[in-house]
C-alpha cells in the first residue's frame, strides 16, 4: 500500500468513525465498504475492520456511559445469544466469494437500516426508559453474532434499529446498548478469528489514529444533537457503490 493510498484510507476511516459514532456504531460496516472499495483482500479486511471496531466502540462506550445511556439490564439478553456465535464464526474461514457476497448483502442492509435509523419517527422516548423483551432478545442476539463474526462487523448496525422498531428504547439508549454490544462481540470475533487465518496490514496505527480522533469528534455530535442526516445519506451511497462491486466479483 503506498504512502497516498494509507492517507486516502485514513481520511475515510476518520469520517466513517466520526458519522457512525453519532448514533453509537462503531463504523465496522463503513469500513468494509472502504476497504471493498479499495481491493483489500478478505483476510484483512475481516480483522481489520473488528481491530477499529473495538478502538472506537470503547471510546463510544465511555462516552454514552457517561452520560447515563446505558443499561446492563438491556445488554445481557443480547451478549448471552451473541457472545458465543459471535465467537465461532469469527474462527471460520470462509471462501473469498462467499465473503464477498456475505459482505455485500450485510452492506446492503446496513445502507438501509443507517438511513432509516437516522431518518425514523416515532420511536419510544430516551426518558421512558428500556423496555426489552429478554425472550426475544436472546436469540436476536445470537443472529446477529453469527452475523457479525462472519463479515467482521460487531452488529450494533442491526442491534439499534431493531430495538427502536420493536419499541424497546430511545434513540440514545439504543446507541447506549448498541455500543457495548459491539465492543464484546468484535473482541470476540478478533479473538476466536486470530486463532485460525487473518492479518493486520502494517498500515493499522495510521488507520487506528484516524477512527480515534474520528470517533472523539463523533460521539461529542451525537450527544450535542447534532444533525448528520445529508452525510450518513452519503455514506450510505459509499457503502451501496461497495456493495455492488462486491457481489459482481463474488
Amino acid at each position: 500500500m503506498t504512502g497516498t493510498e494509507t492517507i486516502i484510507l485514513a481520511c475515510a476511516f476518520f469520517v466513517i468513525a466520526t458519522l457512525y459514532t453519532t448514533v453509537g456504531h462503531a463504523g465496522a460496516s463503513g469500513y468494509l465498504a472502504i476497504m471493498a472499495i479499495a481491493g483489500l483482500a478478505p483476510e484483512v479486511m475481516r480483522p481489520t475492520a473488528l481491530a477499529l471496531n473495538i478502538l472506537v466502540a470503547t471510546i463510544t462506550v465511555c462516552r454514552f456511559r457517561r452520560a447515563r445511556f446505558f443499561a446492563w439490564h438491556g445488554l445481557w439478553p443480547f451478549l448471552l445469544g451473541s457472545v458465543p456465535l459471535a465467537a465461532f464464526a469469527g474462527s471460520l474461514r470462509l471462501a473469498a466469494g462467499t465473503y464477498y457476497l456475505l459482505v455485500g448483502i450485510v452492506l446492503l442492509l446496513s445502507a438501509a437500516l443507517l438511513v432509516w435509523r437516522v431518518f425514523g419517527s416515532g420511536f419510544r422516548r430516551d426518558d421512558e426508559g428500556l423496555a426489552v423483551n429478554k425472550i426475544i432478545a436472546l436469540p436476536l442476539g445470537a443472529l446477529i453474532g453469527m452475523l457479525s463474526g462472519l463479515t467482521g462487523t460487531g452488529g450494533g448496525i442491526f442491534l439499534s434499529p431493531l430495538m427502536l422498531l420493536f419499541g424497546w428504547a430511545g434513540p440514545k439508549s439504543a446507541a447506549g446498548i448498541a455500543a457495548p454490544f459491539i465492543l464484546v462481540n468484535s473482541v470476540a470475533a478478533l479473538i476466536a478469528g486470530s486463532l485460525t487465518a487473518g492479518s493486520l496490514p502494517a498500515e493499522i496505527p495510521w488507520f487506528a489514529a484516524a477512527t480515534v480522533m474520528g470517533a472523539l469528534a463523533g460521539t461529542w455530535l451525537g450527544l450535542s444533537k447534532l444533525s448528520q442526516r445529508g452525510l450518513i445519506v452519503t455514506l450510505a451511497v459509499v457503502m451501496l457503490v461497495a456493495a455492488g462491486k462486491l457481489i459482481a466479483i463474488a
